[in-house]
């Protein structure tokens, strides 16, 4: 009876390890938490203080905030696949990378949001953001500390060969409503972030290694913006 009652105590205390702390497994893959469908702001209260905030308190974020801040960016909203941001044509040109430092059960590295299965792709298990504020620019808006940074990436192909060279007005406007989105669920949480538009192209894209080896998503991946996001002050 007692090694019967020991192996139940083991298997219950593995079960709240694993929930606590989500392991990969060998696709490195990591299921987010469920989102919340309902805050404790209301909307018109989120968009009054909404602001942009450049400077963050020390500590890490929880995998519960970023994975709430990943829904509001593209999640899934209905069984026919729209999402939580407009899209010309539902074409989704948008692809979502994470750079994670400090996010309380999730190892320090690059990942790349899977929003039809909200869930991380681990794609570089090394902590980058020294290089990502390397590329830019560094100074001021230094990002070397900040506990995560979300790249928001285009791949414009998807929507310019139904809307040629319109197209690409049509993904930046996509790219505006979903960065409000993750300003409004960030002030929603009482955390702080910013938008980024100043960098090196290039080195952004060395940083997350897109397109090394051709793009697996279906076309060149080209980054739109960044924003660092961390707790508030």
């Amino acid at each position: 009876m007692k090694k019967k009652h020991s192996i139940i105590f083991l298997v219950v205390i593995l079960a709240i390890f694993l929930f606590i702390f989500p392991v990969t497994n060998g696709q490195n893959e990591i299921p987010l938490p469920n989102p919340t469908l309902k805050g404790q702001k209301s909307f018109e209260e989120v968009l009054s203080t909404r602001r942009s905030r450049r400077s963050f308190k020390e500590g890490a974020i929880a995998l519960k905030e970023l994975s709430q801040i990943l829904w509001a960016s593209q999640g899934i909203t209905s069984k026919d696949g729209k999402r939580t941001a407009p899209s010309a044509g539902a074409l989704y040109p948008l692809e979502i990378y994470v750079v994670v430092g400090e996010v309380e059960g999730l190892e320090p590295g690059i990942y790349h949001y899977d929003a039809p299965n909200h869930k991380l792709i681990r794609v570089i298990d090394k902590d980058k953001r020294s290089e990502l504020n390397l590329a830019t620019g560094g100074g001021r808006r230094n990002i070397e500390n900040t506990p995560v940074s979300i790249i928001i990436t285009a791949i414009y192909g998807r929507t310019t060969k139904k809307y040629d060279q319109r197209g690409i007005r049509y993904v930046h406007i996509e790219a505006g409503a979903v960065c409000q989105n993750i300003y409004l669920q960030v002030e929603s949480l009482n955390l702080s972030t910013f938008v980024m538009g100043a960098f090196d192209d290039a080195e952004v894209k060395k940083v997350l290694a897109l397109n090394q080896n051709g793009s697996v998503l279906g076309g060149e991946v080209e980054p739109i913006l960044i924003m660092p996001i961390g707790k508030r002050i």
